[in-house]
């Protein structure tokens, strides 16, 4: 059964670093584009960056040259290095994933579970 695990959220001061993770376990078939969101309770879900299978990014204006997002394919992991964090940043982090669970299924989108990050000032 395919998943997907974040890890690696944390307390942080301002001006520090996290570097989180996302697993896709169960043994995919494929694993296309992935993205990583966040949500700070009461307000929706926001993309804060994405990444294709060949490694492009985008991210969103508000995480430009601060946040960094890469990708293990051999590993099925992609990661969201923070940096120069502030408390704005505070949210629950998830990423989801295209995954072709077999050769004869379509592409489905998974969510993980998310991963809390604060930020104190």
């Amino acid at each position: 059964q395919v998943q997907l695990v974040e890890s690696g959220g944390g307390l942080v001061q301002a001006g520090g670093s996290l570097r989180l993770s996302c697993v896709v376990s169960g043994h995919p078939f494929a694993v296309g584009a992935m993205d990583w969101f966040r949500q700070i309770q009461g307000k929706e879900r926001e993309l804060v960056g994405a990444i294709n299978e060949g490694g492009s990014t985008n991210y969103a204006d508000s995480v430009k040259g601060r946040f960094t997002i890469s990708r293990d394919n051999a590993k099925n992991t992609i990661y969201l290095q923070m940096a120069s964090l502030k408390p704005e940043d505070t949210a629950a982090y998830y990423c989801n994933a295209r995954i072709k669970a077999d050769s004869n299924s379509g592409w489905e989108l998974f969510w993980g579970r998310g991963t809390q990050v604060t930020v104190n000032s």
